[in-house]
């Protein structure tokens, strides 16, 4: 198990963690704080979701399994702390709901690529809308002015990202490239 493979599966350990500390009540213990602490320990993902990519790319340690567990980890980590921002009535239902009816079938579809060999690699669109996602959470876990604001731009990012992977499947049929 390499570094990159080690941080995607510490962001599958963090997600429930996260879930956990957003939906339950802690007796003495003020809601800020552990707005402050589910933002310390989400930020710590996110950046973990930089360096994973950055360790594989920069150290050649790209793999297979980290080509599934790295997408895989990031849609477990966002689905944690989009539902428990549901469940504290911090986010609109809908743009949740389609933001990660998105992620899930998406997700699905780079795991058909990459089995099939074709090039899996996230788009700037992808990088963007995953940073405006995770902004969104970190202004809305925080109840921060203009979260919403994010998450409708994140939410845009997301089905134009989406797309983008649609036609590049669809390009790569078309030209009859495996």
């Amino acid at each position: 198990m390499n570094l990159p493979n080690t941080l995607a599966l510490l962001r599958m350990i963090l997600a429930p963690l996260l879930f956990f500390l957003m939906t339950h009540y802690f007796e003495n213990i003020h809601q800020s704080w552990i707005d402050y602490f589910v933002t310390l320990v989400f930020g710590i993902a996110a950046l973990s979701d930089f360096f994973d990519g950055f360790v594989a790319r920069t150290w050649k340690q790209a793999t297979k399994l980290g080509a599934i567990l790295d997408p895989l980890a990031d849609k477990m980590l966002i689905l944690a702390v989009f539902l428990g921002l549901l469940i504290l009535g911090r986010a609109n239902e809908w743009i949740i709901y389609l933001i990660l009816v998105r992620e899930f079938f998406i997700t699905g579809f780079r795991v058909v690529m990459a089995s099939e060999n074709l090039n899996v690699s996230a788009s700037f669109a992808g990088k963007l809308k995953t940073g405006f996602q995770m902004t969104a959470i970190i202004f809305l876990t925080m109840q921060w002015q203009f979260g919403d604001i994010i998450l409708y731009v994140a939410f845009f990012l997301t089905l134009y990202s989406g797309l983008e992977y649609i036609y590049k499947y669809v390009k790569f049929i078309k030209l009859g490239i495996r």
